[in-house]
This record gives C-alpha cells, structure tokens and sequence, in this order.
C-alpha cells in the first residue's frame, strides 16, 4: 500500500511520517520512505544524528539512468529523452518490487533507524530561480508507476506542504493520504483545499489531527472536520525529546494507539490497481498536452500501451 503524508507547513506532516514508518517497520513489515518534501529532513525525524551525512544518492541526482533502467525494452519510450516524469510502464518496462534485487533500491535505500529510506533531494545552487521542487519530484512519480507493491508490504511518502501537492499528477499514486491537521483555522482551511481537489479526482483521504492538547481541540477538529478525522495524536514528550537530541524513552499510549489505528485505516482500503491506470495514463496525456510533447518533440499519447494493466500479473507477463 502507497501512503502520503500531507498538510499545512509546521503540521507535523513529517513527524507522523516518521512515526509511523517505524512503526511499520518494528511489527516486521517490509516499508520504504520517501521524503519528498522541500525540506529534507525526514532522515533526522527518523534518528539520523545531526551531525551525520544520509549516504545514499538522492532520487533525483540519478533521474537519467532511473529512466533508463525503467524503460527497459519498450518500444515505445524511444530515449531517456522522451520519458518524461508521468510516463506509464508498458510491455517491455521494467517494474519493481518493493526493495527488490534492482538498481534503484540498490543505489538509493539506506538504513536510518530500522526503516529503508529514500530521498528526493534538496535544492543545489544550479536549482536557485530556475527550477521549480516538482522536477524533483519526477523520479518519486517514476518509482511509484512502475512499482507493484504486494499484500503487507508499505510505502510512506512525506509530501510537499499544503495545496502545492496538487501541481503534479503524484497525489494520485497513493492508496491513502493521511492530512495532518491541526486544531486551527489555517490548517483546517488547508483541509479543505485538500478535501475539495482530492474529491475531484476519487483520491481518497483521512484525517490525522495533530498536537492536540486537550477536549477544546478535539471539538475544534470534530466541528470542521467530522467523518474524516480518524484519529489524532497529542502533544508529545517523545517526539521533543527527540527533536532535542534527548533520550525520548517510549512513544506515549495513545500516540501509539493513533499509529496502529493508521495502520487498520490503511489496510482497510481495497487495493485498486485499474484506478492506478487510469489515473496513471490521464495525468500522462493531460501533460503530453500541457508541455511535455513540446518539450520533447514528440507526441507522448504513443507511449501509452493500451494492452498494458498494472499490478501482480504483469511482474510475470510483461516485466
């Protein structure tokens, strides 16, 4: 299952990646994280010391051989050139297993306390007043459309913050996303940003409240937010004691409630791969349209393989 973390800037998003990634990964289920956040810091909400430097290339340094690995042999994708961020796999493309025997598990996982890390990378110098975090995020869209993850097996995403997940075709590729929110009026309306686009598209969400400190916030939250809130964590003197550098001792009961309550609400959601599809090849053509066929010279509907459906049985019948 493909999860996100997203909401409003200072919500928490990252922390409760972080959490619940962990916790994923304690109760001995296979989960890679993706910090693909603006700000890189979900290495250091995962125990990564300060001082350390995260070892693996990111995702975006090695988008060239990322696409030249994934194509494959398909006849359509005729270069890295013309693969473009959205481009959907096709017979002859290579599709991945979670943290499989494949170059990019292998060049880009590192281990950051207990949990199997990925990172889309920061800004560089080159990047300054030219481009935008988005054609970062390419490489994370590449890994999560050829990705055919299975039964009991996660991937957890720390999105960018508020609405400006929406500037790509990305809030699409997940199973669940988790809104963080906080008992206030400028995260609640960023719920309703979320809550309205995320509609448009059948993408489903869940509401996690976050930093509650007592009855008034959870009727805050209850009042604006109703059926969607299905669990909330409060504040917590684990997580400043962590971000102190402070020994935390254990997660707090209810916290640790509120991470396994995630889990149950992920697990609920059917797997859908034929809305995966969908959703994969009209975000593609929408973007042919938009750019991408200028961009590239060509006309990037062809790459579209009609005979192609995503999930388990295409790791044996088109892979």
């Amino acid at each position: 299952m493909r999860v996100a973390f997203v909401g409003k800037g200072g919500s928490g998003k990252t922390t409760l990646s972080a959490l619940f990634s962990r916790h994923l990964a304690h109760s001995g289920a296979p989960v890679v994280a993706v910090d693909g956040d603006i700000n890189q810091h979900l290495a250091y909400a995962l125990g990564l010391d300060e001082d350390e430097f995260f070892a693996a290339p990111p995702l975006s340094a090695r988008t060239g051989e990322i696409k030249d690995y994934l194509r494959g042999t398909n006849p359509r994708i005729t270069s890295r050139a013309a693969m473009v961020k959205t481009t959907p796999p096709g017979r002859g493309s290579r599709l991945l297993r979670l943290l499989g025997d494949d170059e990019i598990h292998a060049h880009h996982v590192q281990d950051v306390g207990g949990v199997a890390l990925m990172v889309t990378g920061a800004f560089d110098e080159s990047d300054l007043g030219v481009s935008c975090y988005h054609s970062k995020l390419g490489a994370v869209e590449l890994y999560l459309n050829h990705l055919v993850d299975g039964p009991g097996e996660y991937v957890v995403v720390d999105m960018t913050a508020g609405a400006d997940a929406f500037a790509s075709g990305l809030f699409t590729r997940f199973d669940m996303t988790f809104l963080v929110v906080e008992p206030t009026r400028k995260s609640v309306s960023v719920y309703r940003q979320y809550r309205d686009h995320a509609a448009e598209f059948g993408v489903p969400i869940a509401v996690v409240g976050n930093k509650v400190t007592g009855e008034d916030d959870l009727a805050f939250l209850r009042e604006h937010v109703g059926a969607d809130l299905v669990a909330h964590c409060e504040q917590s003197s684990f997580v400043r004691a962590q971000e102190q550098g402070r020994e935390p001792g254990a997660l707090e009961p209810h916290n640790a409630w509120t991470l396994e309550r995630l889990c149950e609400a992920v697990d609920a959601r059917p797997k859908d791969w034929a809305a995966f599809q969908r959703h994969a090849v009209a975000f593609h053509l929408r973007n042919a349209t938009a750019w991408a066929n200028e961009a590239t010279g060509q006309d990037l509907a062809a790459q579209v393989d009609p005979e192609f459906q995503h999930g388990p049985a295409a790791l044996a019948t088109f892979a």
